[in-house]
């Protein structure tokens, strides 16, 4: 007989029995903690989930970062969807110069400029792009672009012209040492602006693109001045559309008359200055190929780029184009026309949505005038053109400048990184959050 059973055994009846419930109520009092902290623990787990998927919500502010230009009373009611008393407080204003440092730490630099840094969605995971970026200056921006647009699953080649500042040279390479899809093109070009080499830089994209070991899908091209209005989720549903799946996006339409002259006549580039006609008449175009015009952005097959890279009728073509003027603006559309290319819209028009912009002469038409100010006819815009930016179906935005009206992507990249966020189907990272939100009360 057990030590314990001996004892019990030399107890009256009565005191055995009340050492019997004494013993019953501890094991149910223990059962009862056990299943009232399974409880909390399932209910806090519930919680969390619930606020990190589809219905995520903003954590708070318990202080204003002092070094951050805070955001205007208009940019406050676009971004408080629902709740009018909310008040945004960024805790990002500092990639430049964070950038600019001496030494950048690769472990903290991902966190620290607030990089998403998994796949958010199976989808997204499963379809990554390619992404080409050309750009000359403004590095915050382009910083704040690549931000975000920037997946894990994605890739994505820098174009740097040959005649940006050293330290902006040096500043990029700084911060693509420390991203495996990210890298710099391998050759760079002096990129003149409507000249041939601001094609060559693309194909110089492509062709490491090509090469790469990523599967991605579609490739989209950028310019250091543009800003995402779609999310990369977005991007992938409109790119999946049963209209574009196996299509290319380069709109255009035949050339117009008033056009013509770019191809009919020879140009040549002064280099790194300006695009100048030599009043000499061209050839026609290689192949019989009906020139078309259009935009030089574009979101394209990876068999269409392979296409460019190895058709004969295609390197005809970009030979031909080479004293053009602005060839970039002919040469993706033109291809994209070709009955034998890959994804080829021959009925394509002026279809796709790759671009927000507000031309000067459109004034009154489809836009109600530029809030910020025109640059060669186009709108750098200012924060009163943020409701029709974000209101058109557009992938893109163009263009955009820090110095000038810096509140207007201040704005549209929080808006961004929101709409980023609530379509996330992970669990959210606070270093993923560029700004926090307060909730105003009756003492503030």
């Amino acid at each position: 007989m057990m030590k314990g059973e001996a004892l019990v055994a030399s107890l009256s009846s009565s005191e055995q029995m009340f050492h019997l419930c004494c013993t019953m109520l501890l094991r149910h009092c223990k059962k009862a903690a056990f299943l009232l902290s399974l409880g909390i623990s399932i209910a806090g787990f519930l919680v969390i989930y619930i606020r990190t998927a589809n219905h995520w919500e903003m954590p708070e502010a318990k202080s204003i970062p002092h070094k951050c230009r805070p955001f205007s009373s208009q940019c406050g009611t676009l971004l408080s969807r629902t709740a009018a008393q909310t008040t945004w407080h960024r805790q990002d204003c500092w990639n430049e110069s964070y950038i600019l440092k001496k030494e950048v730490k690769c472990s903290v630099l991902k966190k620290d400029l607030h990089f998403i840094t998994r796949p958010l969605s199976y989808m997204e995971e499963k379809y990554p792009l390619a992404f080409i970026l050309t750009v000359h200056k403004e590095l915050g921006v382009l910083l704040r672009l690549l931000r975000a647009i920037y997946m894990p699953q994605n890739i994505y080649c820098i174009h740097i012209d040959a005649k940006a500042p050293v330290k902006y040279q040096e500043a990029i390479q700084k911060m693509v040492s420390c991203f495996q899809n990210i890298f710099i093109s391998s050759r760079s070009e002096s990129v003149t602006y409507a000249g041939f080499s601001r094609l060559q830089a693309d194909l110089n994209c492509m062709d490491d693109l090509a090469k790469s070991k990523v599967r991605w899908r579609k490739v989209i091209n950028l310019c250091g001045q543009d800003f995402p209005i779609k999310t990369n989720l977005e991007l992938v549903q409109h790119l999946q559309r049963k209209k574009w799946r196996e299509k290319n996006i380069t709109p255009g339409v035949k050339q117009p008359v008033r056009m013509r002259s770019r191809t009919e006549l020879k140009y040549t580039e002064v280099e790194g200055s300006y695009v100048k006609c030599l009043g000499v008449k061209k050839s026609p175009p290689p192949h019989d190929i009906q020139v078309y015009f259009g935009t030089a952005y574009y979101a394209v097959t990876r068999e269409f780029v392979e296409f460019v890279l190895t058709s004969q009728k295609a390197r005809d073509l970009l030979e031909w184009s080479r004293d053009t003027y602005s060839p970039d603006e002919h040469y993706w559309v033109t291809l994209n026309h070709l009955p034998e290319a890959p994804g080829s819209y021959i009925n394509g028009g002026w279809a796709g949505n790759v671009r927000a912009i507000k031309w000067s002469d459109q004034e009154g038409e489809s836009h109600n005038g530029c809030n910020g100010h025109y640059v060669r006819s186009i709108c750098v815009y200012g924060e009163g053109d943020l409701p029709w930016i974000i209101n058109t179906d557009n992938m893109f935005a163009n263009k955009f400048e820090s110095k000038t009206s810096p509140e207007a992507l201040d704005c549209l990249e929080q808006w961004h990184r929101n709409k980023v966020l609530r379509g996330a189907t992970v669990p959210i990272e606070t270093s993923w959050l560029l700004a926090t939100r307060r909730n105003i009360t009756a003492t503030d």
